[in-house]
């Protein structure tokens, strides 16, 4: 709910700056209107920068203590080749063909400090990739790597890598990745993945989940 109200915050302080910008051009006199082209033009782009700012950060979604974000199932097709069907905790299906003996999913994680993390404000994710993964390092080098983007910023500005890349410029914000550890794929296995503060834990909801965990530990 904060990123939806964050969003939309956002979006009136846009439209906002969008109003003064109009006011500032259609006024007239040389020089000032000059001025007040340069100063409303302005005004025009950094709200056109806060719009699509907002349609990125509403793609995240508030974090809870603990809670599953997916559930991810898996079908063997052949030799180290699988179809991962992830379902999104809001009903979403994406399916996708893994190579492989192992499979990871990433999540980008902001997290908010000082006076912002005073007020409560819970983190927010994205689920971010799929990726498979072989055992061997041979394999590694050599076969075919499947990774697949899971949801980009398709608007413009991507202000998660923009805190990660330059930290020093935003105190009040930690963005970083969250990682489940690499889990072992096997034929009809169905797992669950749940989000906490520390990243993304993969836990087996059938038999053929837990043996393949099972073998691999």
């Amino acid at each position: 709910m904060f990123y939806t109200i964050f969003s939309i915050a956002i979006i009136l302080l846009g439209l906002i700056l969008v109003y003064a910008a109009l006011r500032l051009l259609a006024r007239r006199h040389w020089l000032m209107g000059f001025l007040r082209g340069f100063v409303g033009l302005g005004l025009l782009v950094l709200a056109l920068v806060l719009a699509l700012a907002a349609l990125d950060l509403f793609s995240y979604r508030q974090m809870a203590q603990e809670e599953p974000v997916a559930t991810l199932s898996l079908k063997q097709l052949g030799d180290q080749r699988f179809r991962a069907t992830l379902v999104h905790n809001n009903g979403e299906e994406d399916t996708f063909e893994l190579r492989g003996d192992q499979w990871q999913l990433d999540a980008r994680i902001i997290k908010w400090q000082g006076f912002l993390g005073g007020l409560g404000i819970k983190p927010g994710y994205r689920l971010d990739r799929l990726s498979g993964r072989y055992y061997t390092l041979n394999d590694e080098r050599s076969a075919e790597r499947t990774v697949y983007s899971l949801e980009q910023s398709a608007w413009g500005p991507d202000l998660w890598a923009l805190v990660n890349r330059n930290p020093a410029w935003f105190p009040v914000v930690d963005a970083r990745y969250g990682s489940a550890t690499f889990v072992p794929m096997a034929d009809n296995a169905l797992f669950e993945v749940r989000l906490s503060s520390s990243g993304l834990l993969a836990r087996p909801l059938n038999d053929p989940a837990r043996q393949a965990l099972s073998v691999w530990e």
